[in-house]
């Protein structure tokens, strides 16, 4: 298989963590460069119509696109460690953990990194600067409701590491480096150390 993925974007960093969490090997990864266009070719377009990375090329020729459904189909070759679920409740409550990072967290550092930043003005014309720093602001709201959840329970899903902490961890890591936003310096204290936690698993430091 071969995985088509994109230096520093968090989506495919989500996948690139989860492969490192399970241990999977023999998946080639080649590096779409965003910047020069190379997703907008009819090449990677006959391959991913949206133009979004990552994508999975499997051996049969087909190709998988969206980072869930990647992973969907890695856990289902390689189904431990588990991190999807382990029954229908698990898989239910994890599923709904993840989309929940997914729609607010992660969408909101996007649109304001997209919108904002001017090393992405290539990726996103016409930038809205107005629509970036709306989402930036929404950010700060939902990081906090993620950081009362975190005073609760150790992880994003429950009582263990899931594919919902992959998601926020790649999230946060990408307004890091982009918004410089660090939520210990907000305030969120639970979030940080959570972070902090996460940035110390061996699958983190790979990718």
């Amino acid at each position: 298989m071969k995985l088509l993925s994109a230096h520093r974007a968090p989506n495919p960093r989500r996948v690139l963590m989860f492969i490192a969490e399970k241990g999977i090997t023999g998946i080639e990864v080649s590096n779409v460069d965003l910047n020069a266009g190379a997703h907008r070719t009819p090449e990677f377009l006959a391959k991913s119509p949206l133009a979004k990375v990552p994508a999975l090329e499997l051996d049969d020729g087909r190709v998988l696109t969206e980072t869930r459904a990647i992973c969907t189909y890695l856990e289902g070759l390689h189904p431990e460690p588990n991190l999807l679920g382990a029954d229908a409740t698990e898989r239910a409550f994890i599923e709904m953990a993840d989309r929940r990072v997914e729609m607010t967290l992660l969408l909101q550092i996007a649109n304001a990194i997209r919108h904002t930043h001017p090393g992405l003005a290539a990726l996103e014309q016409p930038q809205f600067a107005d629509f970036g720093a709306s989402q930036a602001q929404k950010l700060r709201a939902t990081a906090a409701v993620f950081d009362q959840l975190l005073q609760q329970q150790e992880w994003m899903a429950g009582q263990r590491f899931t594919i919902a902490d992959i998601t926020a961890f790649c999230a946060l890591e990408f307004a890091r480096g982009l918004m410089k936003f660090v939520p210990g310096e907000a305030g969120l204290h639970a979030l940080q150390a959570w972070r902090d936690k996460v940035q110390a698993r061996p699958a983190a430091k790979a990718v």
